[in-house]
């Protein structure tokens, strides 16, 4: 395997209940890598299988079938070292609300059997800006802190690999863009970073590369900008507040449209309309905007159209 990769995964499979009859596919013959250095982003819905890959990748729940290697290094044959490699950050806050984060970070640590000369907790807690909070009870956090220090756990062995389930599922948008920021910055440290979650717009943020599960099935896996182009459409609803127009410029646009009564609808792609020139055409139309609505391509979406390719 090349020194590049820092995980690949070969015709995997996950079947909860196998041979009852309440026999559910999880994962369906999974086969994708992870470049090292990467932030990887793996898309689904809720109930895709995107966990079950997470805890699969961590031992928390048995394959039915397949082959994972980290670095080179089989799973199965050579679990414990491969554990080392890795630090795993759940969607739940297990935050233990009795101890401060220094003392948590330690606990991990001493888990992990870091020894105490070499552990780095000052360090980790300054990295992610929890320093002010050392001696702080876990559980007078706020949520974003809380957040935070779940990741600071996953580092206390200084994995290779950072894993983060759901990261930013039910936190508001300043705290989302204070995790981005976190998670770019482990990135430029030289950590390989996969995220899970179902946000379209944070793989776009974050990912150079992403993966497209849905009902335990791979259903597209490439870099950002191939993933964006399937989702390359724009619609802008107009609400007209006037009856002499002249649609010749939108016409020059060449984009789709449709005038219903006092509504027009564009329909355009990014990659080769800019925003800007449909405003100047509107402009150029003499048409009066009383309201402006536009609507992105959403997740479900880019399912649809894959499936129906």
């Amino acid at each position: 395997m090349s020194s590049d990769v820092a995980i690949s995964v070969r015709d995997l499979n996950k079947i909860y209940g196998l041979g009852s009859k309440n026999e559910k596919v999880a994962l369906n013959n999974i086969s994708l890598q992870v470049n090292k250095g990467s932030i990887f982003g793996l898309l689904g819905p809720n109930g895709a299988g995107k966990s079950t890959f997470i805890n699969i990748l961590a031992d928390l729940v048995r394959k039915s079938s397949g082959n994972i290697d980290i670095f080179g290094m089989s799973q199965d044959e050579r679990l414990k070292d491969v554990k080392k490699l890795m630090g795993i950050v759940p969607q739940e806050l297990n935050i233990d609300p009795f101890f401060t984060p220094y003392e948590l970070l330690e606990i991990q640590a001493g888990l992990f059997g870091v020894p105490k000369n070499n552990r780095r907790t000052d360090e980790i807690l300054k990295l992610l800006a929890l320093e002010d909070k050392s001696e702080a009870y876990a559980r007078t956090l706020s949520g974003g802190m809380r957040r935070r220090l779940l990741i600071a756990k996953a580092m206390v062995h200084d994995p290779e690999i950072l894993i983060l389930d759901e990261p930013t599922a039910g936190v508001d948008v300043e705290l989302r863009a204070n995790l981005w920021a976190n998670i770019k910055k482990l990135n430029k440290e030289g950590k390989t970073i996969i995220i899970t979650t179902h946000y379209l717009h944070e793989a776009e943020e974050l990912c150079n590369e992403i993966a497209i599960i849905d009902n335990g099935n791979l259903i597209k896996k490439g870099t950002t900008s191939n993933i964006k182009s399937l989702i390359d459409r724009k619609q802008i609803i107009i609400s007209i507040d006037s009856k002499n127009f002249n649609l010749e410029p939108i016409i020059r646009l060449d984009v789709e449209f449709k005038l219903n009564n006092n509504t027009l609808i564009i329909n355009y792609k990014p990659s080769e309309i800019r925003f800007n020139q449909i405003l100047d055409a509107l402009r150029s139309s003499n048409i009066q905007v009383k309201d402006l609505t536009i609507n992105e391509t959403k997740l479900e979406d880019v399912f649809l159209k894959l499936t129906k390719n």
